[in-house]
């Protein structure tokens, strides 16, 4: 059987075709049509230096690496890393930098990434700065000759914030900065980064790209063969890996990402709906909204709105929002997003409590916000989920 490689370049497939089959061939030992899951941690060698491509499981593993091509190939990236979560991932971008470097990053974005930055790599003399990117231009402000990154999520975490990609990247190629996205909310499926000008694209595959919350895991994706060999030096060098487990985990979940992704995004829009027209709720985000503020740029830059929408309470009382949480059946109050079940969380105490009071009001995180994100379940048993959470 002809290679599908061979038959059909990955960059003409279209992207159901590439979540089922980039990267990926049958077992050439059994015909397998699954990747084998390469349970081991050494290989034989013929002699010494005679091995067929593998030598050790922490520099490389045959079902890692059949995932890294899978995702790299769904980015139309030409280099992937999978890591053991996504904060590794990040930790291993952050690995590039030296002391004195300093960092741009959006200033609305996932707690875990804010504490990396602060907790872990400032004590190591890399300076951050948090700023307000749905205007790119803000950027220009903190840029200076020791800026070595830019670090940009969109959408947000938890505020649904657009930044624009493209804007961003102009600015980065013109002070010869890296620029890296977190596009683990939208997905590739929604959209793709390094189509857009960006350096550097990270996921956490836990959630959508994984999509059974049964993993957790990392990976970063580029085009420049030096940066490739960077990411996977430190990946080496640091160990931070995913295991053969993991990766068949999410190489089987990548396969229905395509499906699951439109679904979630369908009921996020009759979600975000229902809640606008709420008497309770105060404030909606979700950038599908023709008022959102980034609603043209993210019509511009992806190809749906997503699943993930938040929410605040008229009154802002953080009891209301432990009660409307307590409430809810359908719904699972729990850490995490993406998965075919529906989740609902309280970013001031779960994912952005490691961020400052002061600093989360600043992007809107207030006490009463909830995040939810979209499953795959009928959307009227969501709907009436929340109906019920909210009398």
């Amino acid at each position: 059987m002809l290679p599908i490689h061979e038959f059909m370049g990955s960059e003409k497939m279209k992207f159901g075709t590439k979540a089922i089959h980039a990267g990926l061939e049958p077992d050439e030992a059994t015909g397998a049509i699954m990747t084998p899951i390469y349970q081991t941690s050494t290989y034989a060698q013929d002699g010494v230096g005679g091995h067929k491509g593998y030598e050790y499981s922490r520099s490389k593993n045959p079902t890692r690496s059949a995932l890294e091509n899978n995702i790299a190939a769904l980015e139309n990236g030409t280099h992937g890393a999978c890591f053991g979560s996504g904060l590794a991932a990040i930790d291993c971008v952050l690995k590039m930098l030296n002391p004195g470097d300093e960092v741009i990053s959006t200033n609305d974005l996932y707690g875990g990434t804010y504490r990396i930055f602060k907790t872990i790599f400032e004590k190591y003399g890399i300076k951050f700065h948090f700023v307000g990117m749905e205007n790119a231009d803000n950027i220009e402000d903190y840029i200076n000759e020791n800026t070595k990154l830019i670090w940009v999520e969109t959408p947000t975490n938890p505020m649904m914030n657009i930044i624009d990609i493209k804007a961003c990247a102009k600015i980065a190629k013109r002070h010869k900065i890296l620029l890296a996205v977190d596009n683990t909310f939208a997905t590739p499926y929604l959209q793709k980064p390094l189509d857009l000008g960006a350096d550097i694209v990270m996921h956490s595959v836990t959630k959508y790209l994984g999509g059974h919350s049964d993993l957790v895991m990392g990976a970063l994706v580029c085009k420049d063969d030096q940066l490739g060999k960077e990411i996977h030096r430190i990946q080496n060098s640091s160990g931070a890996i995913t295991t053969p487990m993991d990766s068949f985990l999410a190489l089987r979940g990548i396969k229905t990402l395509h499906l699951r992704m439109q679904r979630h995004c369908e009921n996020g829009e009759i979600i975000a709906n229902f809640l606008k027209s709420h008497p309770k709720v105060d404030k909606v985000y979700w950038p599908g909204f023709e008022n959102s503020p980034g609603h043209e740029v993210a019509k511009s830059q992806m190809e749906g709105f997503g699943g993930m929408i938040s929410f605040s309470l008229v009154g802002d009382k953080l009891e209301e929002a432990h009660e409307v949480l307590k409430k809810l059946k359908i719904f699972t109050l729990a850490e995490s997003l993406g998965g075919v079940e529906s989740l609902a969380g309280h970013p001031v105490t779960m994912t952005h409590a490691s961020i400052p009071k002061e600093e989360r009001e600043k992007t809107g995180v207030v006490d009463s916000l909830i995040r939810l994100s979209a499953g795959i379940e009928d959307v009227d048993d969501l709907i009436n989920d929340l109906k019920q959470a909210l009398k």
